[in-house]
Parts: C-alpha cells; sequence; structure tokens
C-alpha cells in the first residue's frame, strides 16, 4: 500500500491535503508533516493545504489555502486521520482525479480511491512516518517535528494502550532530525494559571451514573465567547477524568450551533459501537459524535452506563 500511495503522489503535480475539522495534534501535524514531506521529497510539486483553523493549537500559525473548483482537476487529494467522509473539512476532495487517504480509525467506510488504513497505529502521524521510512524518504526537521507532535498528542504521551514497540521505533526515526523538544512540549502543554484554575472549577462539574461513568455536561450559555469554543472546550474536558480511580469510562458533553459535541473515552471497554449508533467514530477506546440535543445526549450516555454494567457484571 506505501509503495501504491508513493507512486500516486508521484504521478500528480498539484497535491491538495485535506483532514478532518476542528484538527488535533495528529491531524494538523501529519497535515504539516505530509506537505513538508512532499515539498522536501519533490520540490517541483505544487502542495496545498485546505482546512480550519487549529485553534487547539494556537501556537500553530498557518495560513490554510483557499483554492477554487478549478485546483482540483487532474489533482490528488490527500484526506488524513478521518475515518468518517462526513467529518472531512471540505467536501471538495471528490472533484479531484484520484484521492488517497491515511488514516488510524476503525475502518467504516470507503472514502479514497486508495485507503491506506491501520488502526494498529496509534497515530495518523505514526502513520506517515512509517510511509516515509518505507518509501525511504527525505525527512527534514520541520516534517519531523510536526509528525512527533501528532504522535505525542493521540498516544496521550506515550500512555495509551495502542503505543507498541513500533511506536516508540517511529519516534525514534522522526528524532534522527534536530526536534526541538522543550520548545514543542511547552507550547502543547503549557497553560495560563487561569486555565489552570478554570479547570480546577471544571472538576466540581464531573457527575456519575449508577455504574460510575464520568461525565460533564456544559451548556452553549456556558461557553467561552467565540465560534470555536465548542470543541476546544469538549477535548480539553474529557481529559480531566481520565485519572479517577474506578472509573474505566467516561464521556463530555458540549452544546454547539450544531447540536451537542460527545467525547466519549474508556481505559477498558469498546466504547466506539455506541459513537457509531450516534453518527460518530473513532478507536476503540476513544472516539466522537455529535448529537441534536440533550435528550440524545442522555439516551447515549444511559448506553455508556449499561455497557459499564455490563462489563462489571
Amino acid at each position: 500500500m506505501f509503495r501504491k500511495a508513493l507512486n500516486l503522489i508521484k504521478k500528480y503535480d498539484t497535491i491538495i491535503i485535506h483532514r478532518h475539522a476542528h484538527p488535533d495534534g495528529d491531524a494538523i501535524g501529519s497535515q504539516l508533516g505530509l506537505y513538508y514531506l512532499i515539498k522536501d521529497n519533490f520540490p517541483s510539486k505544487t502542495v496545498y493545504m485546505v482546512g480550519d483553523i487549529a485553534t487547539r493549537l494556537p501556537f500553530i500559525d498557518v495560513c490554510f489555502d483557499e483554492i477554487p473548483d478549478e485546483t482540483y482537476r487532474g489533482a490528488l487529494a490527500v484526506i488524513l486521520d478521518c475515518g468518517a467522509s462526513h467529518m472531512i473539512f471540505d467536501e471538495r476532495y471528490r472533484l479531484a482525479e484520484r484521492t488517497l487517504r491515511f488514516d488510524h480509525h476503525i475502518y467504516c467506510e470507503k472514502i479514497a480511491d486508495l485507503d491506506v488504513v491501520d488502526s494498529t497505529y496509534e497515530s495518523a502521524c505514526g502513520l506517515v512516518a512509517m510511509f516515509a521510512k518505507r518509501c525511504k524518504l527525505q525527512l527534514s526537521p520541520l516534517s519531523a517535528t510536526y509528525l512527533y507532535m501528532g504522535m505525542v498528542t493521540d498516544s496521550g504521551r506515550f500512555v495509551f494502550d495502542s503505543v507498541s514497540a513500533r511506536t516508540f521505533e517511529l519516534a525514534a526515526f522522526l528524532l534522527s532530525q534536530p526536534v526541538d523538544l522543550n520548545t514543542l512540549y511547552y507550547n502543547l502543554y503549557a497553560e495560563d494559571f487561569s486555565e489552570i484554575i478554570e479547570k480546577a472549577d471544571n472538576m466540581h462539574k464531573i457527575k456519575f451514573t449508577p455504574h460510575n461513568v464520568a461525565y460533564i455536561y456544559t451548556a452553549k450559555e456556558d461557553l467561552p465567547e467565540g465560534s470555536d469554543a465548542a470543541p476546544v472546550v469538549s477535548s480539553g474536558l474529557v481529559s480531566l477524568m481520565h485519572d479517577i480511580k474506578g472509573v474505566f469510562v467516561w464521556v463530555n458533553f458540549t452544546e454547539a450551533d450544531d447540536g451537542v459535541h460527545a467525547e466519549l473515552r474508556s481505559n477498558r471497554y469498546n466504547i466506539n459501537p455506541i459513537a457509531v449508533k450516534y453518527g460518530g467514530g473513532g478507536h476503540k477506546k476513544a472516539s466522537g459524535c455529535t448529537v441534536p440535543d440533550k435528550e440524545t445526549a442522555m439516551k447515549l450516555l444511559n448506553d455508556l452506563d449499561e455497557l459499564s454494567a455490563g462489563e462489571l457484571a
């Protein structure tokens, strides 16, 4: 599959890179990492990146390309870190002559002409790194930095059980380049003191179902101002519950303009089928979806509680 992907990239002079909307570290890391990987190895190619601003990662100052429909004619579109077509930012990828996908989510639908999908990888960045390694592509410090960032963030700093010996093999491959780890980790994890206080306040919002599923529900009126507040809050609050003793399933609900964003997590059980049931997807132990209202969100919560009850029985 890697060789077929390389042949597609070699064939096209214009390449347009997509990924999912509201990008996390893996989505933006794989997009930027692949962008520089292609430019480093095929400098004559024209490569575009389309997408929304990475509000979760404000230190990444990238202006994404605004391109007309005509750009897709005779081009290759590459989709990264996306398991469901409705989550891809800018559906015009369908206008391209050929499409290619690199993804590590559980396979649920064919999206591209060539799907390079392997859910055993901890990150899409890890998959792209293996593509670079297997195809013996030139790796620059910039490409290595972005790919390493995605591996770090999607593996929870290398603590999730998706991490394997291969993860560290690829991390070592990327760190063969001079990646500034001090700066990268500072940008990723340093917080304003006010944000730390806010997290402490949010800890008091955690509630529990009868079978110990932890959850937080944030109403729209309680969100900070800004059109991108919901995804930032949603991804931030779900991490508050991952180390509570005796809690093996947790979920964060955040109201937004398009519905209620649900971030589902577990350190023991497969919660992905529940996310899929409500129109989402992801991984066995980390999935997400958007439901229309609070009533539906509570039905989802009840399903998680029943899962926990059955697993604990």
